[in-house]
């Protein structure tokens, strides 16, 4: 209501002098939030001050400095290599070009290596914000987001022993050999799934792709069933290439793709997918991925 000399009450000028400053402690807020670095995820203020965050005008975040939560996998050395400057990883490089691309953006973590299992509870819970790079299945998706840019593609084949000549060259072959003896997989890994549908026999008791290969040239299993580029860099970094063979035969092909925590704003997912259709587009992309073939 104003006053006969056009002036708004006292009252009600000092209300949206309160109102005002309420949504820009909002804002400073969310900046607090995604600027927190991995070390303080899972105390007892962040996921609900993460949550909160979901109702900032998305014209805060689209554009400007924001930091992102992020980590490393451990025991993936094809996605990330903590200790090699020099091919410090596929995912690893991704992330450094989509940060390149975007001065203004920050993601902080990567030097901590984690389980897959972790990582997977961490999204879910809102303790990390982008991870790059998973393959999509129903369970991830009811955790997380998957940003709909394609990194790179992976084919699941099989190790055996040099000397065995049974390299299975299909899926009945497989599940023949798989009844006899069940294929070994990495702990954790989204092909356990694939393998379930396909009624294919394995356990899933090797730490990571090294490990399994390990186990397989010690006689521990006939065969390992695994991602393409992980065995075979598997393979060279333990010096086992003259002494296990990778099949020719592709059994499923899958994609990787980067993920976002379900509590991140749209404005800010929206933001990284723009970044990596960027680089997609440019070709860099799939020029880091050939490196890594």
């Amino acid at each position: 209501m104003e006053t006969s000399e056009g002036h708004q009450p006292a009252s009600t000028s000092a209300s949206r002098r309160a109102t005002l400053l309420a949504l820009l402690a909002g804002l400073a807020g969310w900046r607090a939030v995604v600027a927190a670095p991995p070390s303080t995820a899972g105390s007892s203020g962040s996921s609900s001050s993460t949550a909160g965050a979901t109702s900032t005008s998305s014209a805060s975040t689209s554009t400007g400095p924001l930091t992102l939560r992020s980590a490393g996998q451990a025991g993936v050395p094809v996605k990330y290599a903590f200790d090699d400057p020099q091919r410090p990883g596929l995912c690893a490089e991704i992330a450094a070009a989509v940060q390149r691309i975007d001065p203004d953006l920050r993601i902080e973590g990567l030097n901590q290596a984690f389980p897959l299992r972790r990582l997977e509870l961490m999204l879910s819970n809102g303790d990390l914000d982008v991870f790059f790079c998973l393959l999509n299945s129903e369970q991830r998706r009811a955790q997380m987001r998957f940003l709909p840019v394609p990194l790179y593609r992976v084919n699941h084949v099989v190790a055996m022993r040099a000397g065995d000549a049974r390299m299975p060259k299909g899926w009945d072959e497989l599940r023949k050999l798989a009844r006899k003896e069940p294929l070994l997989l990495a702990q954790g890994t989204k092909l356990a799934s694939t393998l379930q549908r396909a009624d294919v026999a394995f356990t899933e008791t090797a730490r990571n792709d090294r490990d399994a290969l390990m186990m397989l040239v010690r006689g521990r299993t006939a065969a390992v069933y695994g991602q393409d580029l992980n065995l075979r860099l598997a393979a060279r970094s333990a010096g086992l290439e003259g002494q296990v063979r990778i099949s020719t035969q592709v059994f499923e092909e899958d994609v990787q793709y980067a993920v976002v925590s379900r509590r991140l704003p749209d404005a800010i997912a929206d933001r990284l997918t723009e970044r990596l259709r960027q680089l997609s587009a440019s070709g860099e992309i799939a020029r880091l991925a050939e490196r890594y073939r």
